[in-house]
C-alpha cells in the first residue's frame, strides 16, 4: 500500500481515509487480512498508537473486524463496501462541483464538461 501523508490533517484521519480508499479500490478486498499495527504503522512511516487510533475507527464503522489472536480483517459486507464507496463518490462530486463553481461554471456547465471528456477519453 502507498501512503501519501499531508501536514493540513490529523495523521490518523488520513489514514481512516486512505484504508477506506484502499478497501473501495479493491486494494484491500474483502476478507482479506491486514497486516500487524506494527507492520502497518513502519510500512506508513507512522506512530504505531496512530495507526491503532485509526484502525480502531475502522473497526467502530465496520470496515474493518478483529479477530482475536488471527489480526484485523477486512469486512465481507458488500453493501457496506458499496455504501462506502457511494458516499465517497458523491463527496469527490459535491468536491468537484464546488472546485468548478470557483473557476465560474454552473453545475450544469460541469456536468457538461463531464460529458464531453468522457466522450474524448472514449475516443482515445
Amino acid at each position: 500500500m502507498k501512503w501519501n501523508f499531508t501536514e493540513d490533517r490529523a495523521i490518523y484521519a488520513q489514514i481512516v481515509e486512505q484504508v477506506k480508499l484502499f478497501i473501495i479500490s479493491g486494494e484491500l478486498p474483502p476478507g482479506s487480512r491486514l497486516p500487524s499495527v506494527r507492520e502497518l504503522a513502519a510500512e506508513a512511516g507512522v506512530n504505531p498508537n496512530t495507526m491503532q487510533r485509526a484502525l480502531t475507527e475502522l473497526e467502530i464503522t465496520g470496515l474493518l473486524i478483529s479477530q482475536r489472536t488471527l489480526g484485523r480483517f477486512v469486512t465481507d459486507d458488500s453493501d457496506l463496501i458499496f455504501l462506502l464507496k457511494r458516499e465517497t463518490a458523491r463527496k469527490k462530486i459535491a468536491d468537484f462541483i464546488g472546485d468548478m463553481s470557483k473557476i465560474g461554471y454552473s453545475a450544469d456547465e460541469a456536468k457538461d464538461l463531464m460529458n464531453i471528456y468522457t466522450e474524448e477519453k472514449s475516443n482515445e
